[in-house]
């Protein structure tokens, strides 16, 4: 009994260190006889026991690494509080279980001095410009050297950049300052245009009532030609018949009768005035000489016709 419980162990510790079963995503190192032998990919892997041993396992998925904060000096000698953060990823396990002895530690320290060396060559003002530059410049000096440790280098980004307290207070005083300067810039344009749509509106009133003003006074000068031709036509028109009746027979005797008549409701308006004297003539016959004279007139005209 004892040797069957002895048998089972054995046969179960020699199931365990034979038998190993590697998580997706993962890599797992195998050395024999403590050399490099193989890579364990992902599944069911089978091992010798007591000569195979797993030594070193890695994540093949892309790593967030913070890198701590740091003093960064600028060109213009300029003092930043610079931090970030850098993804990576393990391509080669060998390389990462060979090559360095902390890939990490390497890779950590290796941001920090590609940083200051970026950050060293540019000014204050072009730090927060051109951060996609420095993340850039960064990733490419990282991962020319991190080639040898089996990582690649995705990508890196910087979290914050914090100048010292003088800078900072120097800074929100041109920013405030290039503020006011653009509201007195806009305040003056809007007077300026102000003052261009309010000249433009009133030439454009002046010219609306200029227009007006001379359109009705071609209106009332069409109007009163007009009215000058109709009445010019009227009398014309009104003469032609009066002329025409004369011609016709017993057209003298009416005129004369007519004549006769408005002679004889002058004298008569005359005299109904008090105040005015009316001198009547000695001989009334004079009357019918001058209606005759008339009447001489009028028949001269119609033989001229």
């Amino acid at each position: 009994m004892e040797i069957a419980v002895l048998l089972f162990v054995i046969a179960a510790v020699f199931i365990v260190r034979a038998v190993k079963v590697v998580p997706q995503q993962n890599a797992w190192v195998m050395e024999r006889l403590g050399k490099y032998h193989s890579t364990l990919a992902p599944g069911l892997n089978f091992l010798v026991p007591f000569i195979d041993k797993v030594a070193y396992k890695h994540s093949l998925k892309e790593i967030p690494l913070d890198v701590p904060s740091q003093i960064c000096i600028t060109r213009d000698n300029t003092q930043l509080q610079v931090d970030g953060i850098l993804y990576f990823q393990v391509t080669d396990p060998m390389r990462a279980s060979y090559g360095s002895s902390n890939y990490i530690v390497a890779v950590t320290q290796l941001a920090q001095t590609s940083l200051r060396s970026v950050i060293g060559k540019l000014e204050l003002d072009k730090t927060f410009e051109e951060r996609d530059i420095i993340n850039a410049q960064v990733v490419q000096a990282i991962d020319e050297a991190a080639l040898n440790w089996g990582v690649k280098v995705l990508r890196y980004e910087i979290k914050d950049l914090t100048p010292p307290k003088e800078i900072l207070h120097a800074m929100q005083a041109q920013i405030t300052a290039e503020r006011e300067k653009r509201a007195l810039i806009a305040a003056s344009e809007g007077r300026r245009q102000e003052q261009i749509n309010i000249a433009t509106g009133e030439r454009e009133a002046f010219i609306a009532r200029s227009e007006g003003e001379k359109q009705a006074a071609i209106n009332q000068a069409q109007g009163e030609a007009a009215s000058i031709t109709a009445v010019a036509e009227a009398t014309a028109q009104a003469i032609e018949r009066i002329a025409a009746a004369i011609r016709q027979p017993g057209g003298e005797q009416a005129v004369q009768l007519k004549v006769a008549e408005r002679a004889v409701d002058a004298y008569g308006k005359v005299a109904a005035d008090a105040t005015t004297t009316l001198i009547v003539p000695g001989n009334m016959t004079e009357v019918s000489a001058l209606i005759g004279s008339a009447m001489q007139m009028i028949g001269a005209n119609k033989s001229k016709a």
